[in-house]
């Protein structure tokens, strides 16, 4: 077959590695480390291995101050998932992956594969997967465009998870301008898993062989790795080359089939990868790599779906629904027993070595030869410069914003309206969440909960941040997603375990989105300290750019927390009338970075809510502890919107009404102030509550009434709504948008 690649002589002279995005140090570098000129297909595995979606080029510097042990922690960073303990012989395992770049392209298969990929990463550990929970970021859904990429991902996202049988039961959606042309499409995965079943990927023992299962190799995905860690333009919309098109069902038999092997015959299974980003090169150089090991890889024996596939479209397709095992030598018909029974193929396509190179062979040569550090631990790290943007010094001289002549009720309303803010009902309702009959509490409320059978315990997991913040101060900003998550599991009854981090950010290439990243990171890796909650794992997505337009930093966090009694979970609405009804933590007139600010503004700039590790952990701390005791009927963590809106959506769900009096202006319902729970106590459990409650502040705000009002009085005046007219609003503005022409 003619040989129509691009020579190694061509590679040099015409600059062709910069199309695949090496840059002129790094083709120097690997021209040294071979001896020699890379070849097309040596050329493409580096671009891939060497990318920031695989390599964390750019960002390995930071993570590496993140807290990442405890002694909760079963399996930290480094594997497809991070694994907790949660006892019985038990553990969780869970990741958040993005799915950024194909969602703008192709949002229902960038999304749909977003999911399946998440899913791989966690069974491919030993677990079963049990839930599923999305972060999302968009443009204004006035845009028409916006309209289309929120439909279709919502549907890529409900398509998969349902179709494979795995509720999707939590996450969260915001909406800003700096993602009209750059959604976020963050997926996260919770498994359960015996902890004698933890599965690592992993390829040791010389002469074992390297087996693939599942899919057929094609030609979709080619460069999606590269593909995700450049900057977009508007003709990067036409690279739908680069999105992968997923299958559930087959993915459900893979799963299947992979968890078969790992707990019925783990004395022949010594390793097991996702091929996700990169596909055949990156899983197999990996577990390679973890190993220490070499490997030899045979071309022709990988099944392909298209003909005439070059060693370099083979090693970088990101064709879906495929893993990676290394078995012992001499069980590879058993693998293929098992694997045939779920209507699946294995092939051998590989070996063991112990020569330390990743080795490709085709039609009976040798068409790459590389060391395996070079594409695993010896990537060329070019350090990009740190500056300080000007609207952060800006921001912190100036004055803080404190709105003047607000009529409440009208700005209750309207902030009840804002998309960041409105009922989400329009999106979950298209997830199965309550397939497998496990999940307890359902989409909508601070965090979702789900029964672990066969136990009494019960698992708790959140999505969370908040990106106005960080664009005002990265470093505040990224304490307060973890701190909001934790609030989050702690108001569902649970005790905060571990975080895995989705961290979002513009081109790296520009010196103030590597101080944002720096920032962020030292932000994130205190809060993590403060709480002791470590980070088991993670994602890191740079070049969120458009036509040199970046998002605002956005480090998801994900959290999982234990609820070791179900008794103890808790939920957010108000539960009964005559319950009494109490704010805990300080309020203060905190509006910079507000849904406020943004509403009567239409931008946010200042100084983002202070942030008091004390007051966090005791509110923490003493919540979780009053819980346990059985004297909290609701709990809700006070985020967009403040009081306000806390209020609204815990009286809706019962439609109950409220009387109350606050100990501060109106104006500060809509405070965005931290550290703040909104709870509600029987009458007869108020005493004990306020005991235990020692070292929070505590303030009586009235009770829960039967009526249809929410009437709430402050030191300048009285506000009263109807609950049906606020719900109507909150529960119609997303659909309302959706319709109208933009």
């Amino acid at each position: 077959m003619p040989n129509h690649e691009p020579t190694k002589e061509q590679i040099q002279e015409q600059g062709l590695y910069r199309e695949m995005g090496l840059l002129d140090q790094e083709y120097e570098a690997i021209c040294k480390i071979l001896g020699r000129l890379p070849n097309y297909t040596e050329t493409g595995i580096f671009s891939v291995m060497w990318s920031e979606h695989c390599s964390y080029k750019n960002s390995k510097r930071l993570l590496k101050k993140f807290p990442t042990s405890g002694s909760q922690v079963l399996q930290g960073p480094g594997e497809g998932a991070g694994i907790v303990d949660i006892g019985d012989g038990l553990g969780i395992a869970f990741k958040i992956e993005s799915h950024n770049h194909p969602s703008f392209v192709e949002p229902y298969q960038g999304a749909a594969t977003g999911v399946g990929g998440i899913i791989r990463d966690v069974f491919s550990m030993g677990a079963r997967p049990i839930a599923l929970l999305n972060s999302l970021r968009f443009g204004e859904l006035s845009e028409e465009k916006t309209k289309y990429l929120f439909q279709e991902i919502i549907a890529g996202i409900a398509g998969y998870g349902n179709s494979i049988g795995i509720p999707t039961v939590g996450g969260e959606i915001q909406f800003e301008d700096c993602y009209a042309k750059n959604p976020l499409v963050n997926a996260m995965c919770v498994g359960l898993i015996e902890t004698q079943d933890i599965q690592k990927g992993q390829a040791i023992g010389v002469g074992n062989p390297v087996m693939y299962v599942g899919a057929k190799t094609g030609r979709d995905g080619i460069h999606g790795a590269t593909f995700a860690s450049v900057e977009f333009s508007e003709e990067g919309e036409q690279q739908r080359s680069a999105v992968q098109v997923g299958d559930p069902f087959r993915e459900k038999l893979l799963l299947e089939a992979c968890l078969e092997i790992i707990q019925n015959h783990a004395d022949i299974l010594i390793g097991m990868q996702d091929m996700g980003a990169a596909g055949l090169v990156s899983s197999s150089s990996e577990m390679a790599g973890k190993a220490g090991s070499g490997l030899l890889l045979m071309i022709d024996d990988v099944p392909q779906r298209e003909a005439g596939m070059s060693a370099y479209e083979v090693l970088l397709s990101e064709s879906q629904e495929r893993m990676l095992l290394c078995v012992k030598k001499g069980h590879e018909q058993e693998i293929k027993h098992i694997v045939e029974h779920y209507g699946l193929e294995a092939f051998v396509v590989g070996k063991v070595t112990d020569d330390r190179q990743y080795t490709v062979m085709q039609h009976g040569e040798i068409v790459a030869q590389i060391p395996v550090a070079a594409l695993t631990e010896d990537v060329l790290a070019v350090p990009k410069a740190s500056k300080q943007p000007e609207r952060y010094l800006s921001f912190q001289t100036e004055k803080a914003f404190i709105p003047e002549n607000i009529n409440s009720k009208e700005i209750w309303e309207r902030l009840l309206a804002q998309p960041t803010i409105a009922s989400k009902q329009v999106v979950y309702q298209q997830y199965d969440y309550q397939v497998r009959t496990n999940t307890v509490v359902t989409p909508g409320s601070d965090a979702a909960v789900v029964r672990i059978r066969n136990t009494d315990k019960a698992i708790a997991m959140t999505t969370d941040c908040n990106s106005r913040y960080l664009y005002l101060d990265p470093e505040i900003g990224g304490a307060i997603a973890v701190a909001e998550a934790a609030r989050n599991i702690v108001c569902a009854g649970a005790k905060p375990l571990a975080i895995t981090d989705g961290l979002n950010f513009g081109s790296p290439e520009k010196p103030e989105v590597v101080w944002e990243m720096e920032k962020t990171v030292d932000g994130i890796a205190q809060a993590c300290e403060k709480l002791s909650v470590p980070v088991i794992s993670g994602n890191v997505s740079l070049y969120n750019e458009t036509d040199s337009k970046g998002i605002y930093p956005t480090p998801v966090i994900g959290m999982v927390g234990l609820i070791e009694h179900t008794k103890a979970i808790t939920t957010q609405e108000f539960k009964a009338e005559g319950d009494k009804i109490f704010l805990l933590g300080e309020t203060k007139p905190e509006f910079n970075g507000s849904e406020l600010q943004k509403l009567l503004q239409d931008k946010i700039s200042g100084i983002p809510p202070s942030l008091d590790w004390e007051s966090e952990e005791n509110l923490q701390e003493e919540l979780w502890q009053a819980i346990q005791q059985n004297l909290i009927e609701s709990a809700h963590d006070l985020s967009e919107g403040g009081l306000a809106v806390a209020l609204s959506e815990a009286a809706f769900p019962r439609k109950v009404g409220l009387s109350l009096e606050v100990p501060f202006l109106l104006r500060d319902l809509f405070s965005e102030s931290q550290s703040r729970i909104l709870v509600s106590v029987k009458m007869e459990n108020v005493e004990l509550f306020q005991k235990v409650m020692k070292k929070t502040p505590v303030f009586a705000l009235g009770e829960v009434t039967n009526g249809s009002c929410l009437e709430v009085r402050g030191r300048d005046g009285i506000v009263s709504l109807e609950r049906e007219k606020l719900e109507k609003i909150w529960r119609e503005a997303i659909q309302c948008l959706l319709k109208s022409k933009g």
